[in-house]
């Protein structure tokens, strides 16, 4: 095998969101930056993992989302007006939804968020800042006391090679925190007990591997003709498998039908696709294709005949849509700190597949038919040829035992009622704001909901207890397993990674370790001021938010 060694200022472990927020930081202060990634495509769940951006209702504001996030989002709009034939209400509208999903303000190809984020990498590649290494993993860590010298990784593709890369600091920008166990530093896994933190929602015994599930995101769209695949491996098993929560349906049929009230009539019943067009006077809002569209092609000008023609026999609907729904959220088995996480993987690729299916041929149709023969898988958006994501979107990491822990207490409606707000913190870098949302776990809980303030974001919840050259920039920073269901989100790892960014060049300038500068209040001050600077916002506005 082929050992090369590699030296530099920051070492990035993941090209992931956060990991790509860290490297445009920490190059534009200058630093020389390495940053690795285990697929060809950086991006993280804005891409390789294919789930359009979560996002809360204020992120077309200027009160929340740092000043690079947003400068991608208009870079993802300007590269839409630029590429694509749009018409002109489109072309004007400063808002621009190019996918039309109502997850986000800004539903859009994977393929287009790669291209932009590249773009904006690419100025310091040119100029010698920045070295990615794609279709690389890490494998091993040299560290020092409390110091990482250096992470070893290994390609993936097929090439025996490795690469040994030297760094003053390492950031974990990796999707699991792989680096954590491999530096031996300090994590925590699953469910904290409730004598840990003292979180209301927490179960009384700490449980490692009770995750919240994952799922192997897939694109579709729908076209004239019969475009059934073949019966997948396991469809029977799906089909008929036994959920394990309280109140499920047995196999695929899961939650394909919603009961959901509106302001037009009682409760109705409502499909999940609504095909071909949700029934007059039922809320569009109930047609989960709309949920995570991606592809919206009313947004096109109707005289361009290539783009129409790209629709089949009606071109303004339904474009292509992504499918990380509840149903084909997997939970039967954890995908890291076991010996068959492997396996986990394949079987959650193997539910979305069967999934799939299942909706071609089986699925009720509002007029009284099953199956939808026309749905087509839609690889090509995503890098694939099998129609699915380049990675398998997980929701809950490795988290660091961090200085500072940001939990349930801090944000929770329900604990902090009388206080109408989250918690302040002195040492605040950055905002987030999104519920506590947990998926069915790998251990048999419920799906979870408990409503949250906007919060911010602690600089303690990135300084690990122990080590002092390795920062967080992912989902693995100082939170619990109920805190990180509303601490997951693009914006919010965004936030994270562009701090870790500045954070480690602060650390390199100053010859600190990560807790010697969180443990100065002055050089904390100096740091927010720079992130104010920079464009990171680190406070709400004055109001008390409603219930």
């Amino acid at each position: 095998m082929s050992q090369q060694e590699l030296a530099c200022d920051v070492l990035i472990v993941g090209g992931g969101l956060g990991g790509v927020a860290a490297a445009l930081s920490a190059c534009e202060a200058g630093r020389k930056v390495v940053m690795t990634e285990e697929t060809d495509w950086i991006g993280g769940q804005m891409t390789a993992q294919a789930v359009p951006p979560d996002e809360s209702l204020t992120i077309e504001s200027t009160i929340y989302g740092t000043r690079r996030y947003h400068k991608y989002r208009q870079a993802v709009r300007a590269y839409y007006r630029q590429h694509y034939p749009l018409n002109r209400q489109a072309f004007d509208n400063q808002h621009l939804n190019p996918g039309g999903g109502w997850v986000s303000f800004m539903c859009h190809l994977p393929r287009v968020g790669l291209e932009v984020m590249r773009s904006m990498l690419l100025p310091f590649e040119t100029m010698g800042l920045l070295d990615i290494k794609y279709m690389v993993k890490p494998v091993a860590a040299d560290v020092d006391g409390d110091v990482v010298k250096s992470v070893t990784v290994k390609d993936v593709s097929g090439r025996d090679r490795e690469f040994v890369i030297n760094a003053k600091v390492v950031i974990d920008a990796t999707e699991v925190g792989e680096v954590l166990p491999l530096a031996g530093c300090e994590y925590v896994t699953g469910t904290e007990a409730q004598s840990e933190h003292g979180e209301p929602t927490a179960p009384s015994e700490a449980r490692p591997l009770n995750m919240q599930g994952v799922t192997w995101c897939f694109a579709m769209d729908h076209v004239d003709g019969n475009h059934v695949i073949d019966k997948p491996e396991g469809y029977d098993y799906w089909r008929n498998y036994e959920h394990t929560f309280k109140g499920a349906p047995k196999g695929l049929t899961f939650a394909w039908q919603d009961v959901v009230e509106d302001n037009m009539d009682s409760d109705r019943n409502h499909m999940r696709l609504e095909w071909p067009r949700p029934e007059e006077g039922r809320s569009e809002l109930c047609s989960w294709w709309g949920y995570r569209q991606i592809l919206d092609p009313s947004i096109f000008d109707k005289n361009i005949k290539w783009a129409m023609d790209c629709g089949g026999s009606d071109p303004l609907l339904p474009g292509i849509t992504m499918v990380n729904w509840s149903q084909n959220d997997y939970y039967g088995g954890c995908v890291y700190e076991v010996d068959d996480a492997e396996h986990h993987k394949k079987m959650a690729k193997q539910l979305s597949l069967c999934w799939f299916y299942w909706m071609q041929t089986e699925a009720p149709r509002l007029n009284g038919g099953v199956g939808y023969p026309g749905l087509r898988l839609r690889g090509d958006v995503l890098g694939t040829e099998d129609g699915f994501a380049k990675s398998i979107y997980i929701r809950e990491s490795r988290r660091i035992k961090a200085a500072f822990t940001l939990t349930e207490n801090h944000i929770s409606q329900n604990v902090r009622e009388e206080q109408g707000e989250a918690e302040r913190f002195w040492d605040s870098i950055g905002l987030g704001q999104y519920h506590l949302d947990l998926h069915i776990s790998t251990e048999g809980d419920s799906s979870c909901f408990v409503p949250t303030y906007p919060y911010q974001i602690p600089l303690g919840s990135l300084v690990p207890i122990r080590m002092k050259n390795l920062i967080p920039a992912c989902k693995n920073f100082g939170t619990t397993h109920l805190s990180n269901g509303c601490a997951r989100e693009h914006p919010i790892e965004w936030n994270v990674g562009e701090v870790a960014g500045v954070f480690a060049d602060e650390c390199i300038t100053q010859s600190e370790s990560v807790q010697g500068l969180y443990g100065n209040k002055e050089k904390v001050a100096a740091l927010q001021s720079r992130l104010v600077q920079e464009g990171v916002k680190l406070d709400w506005p004055a109001i008390r938010m409603p219930r």
